[in-house]
């Protein structure tokens, strides 16, 4: 089993910039795929970024591409998303999840184990 925390969020004037942590639990952190996923007020939460388990392979959603950048450290159990040029719209409560699966995927369901969320606003 796995357990997630994220941390990093807050607010920042757009434009700006924030690197969010997640700090895993757990022997076996190398053994899963990575994801972060986000949810706005009153929207369904929505896939951002996903990296493989060596972090040799990542993904994005478009809506972040070339902002945002997704990477791991397997020595220390975390994966970061690091988010540039932040726009309103980025505003939500950003997800990190665990898939023991081998793929890059993007699908809610596949992930196994999630964690709590940080916020992240957005000032325009």
């Amino acid at each position: 089993q796995v357990q997630l925390v994220e941390s990093g969020g807050g607010l920042v004037q757009a434009g700006g910039s924030l690197r969010l942590s997640c700090a895993a639990s757990g022997r076996t952190f190398s053994s899963y795929a990575m994801g972060w996923f986000r949810q706005a007020p009153g929207k369904e939460r929505e896939f951002v970024a996903a990296i493989n388990r060596s972090g040799s392979s990542t993904r994005y959603a478009d809506s972040v591409r070339g902002r945002f950048a997704i990477s791991r450290d397997n020595t220390k159990k975390t994966v970061y998303l690091h988010m540039n040029s932040l726009k309103p719209e980025d505003t939500a409560v950003y997800y990190c999840a665990a898939d023991s699966g081998r793929a890059v995927v993007a699908l809610e369901g596949d992930y196994d184990y999630w964690g709590q969320g940080t916020q992240v606003t957005v000032s325009s």
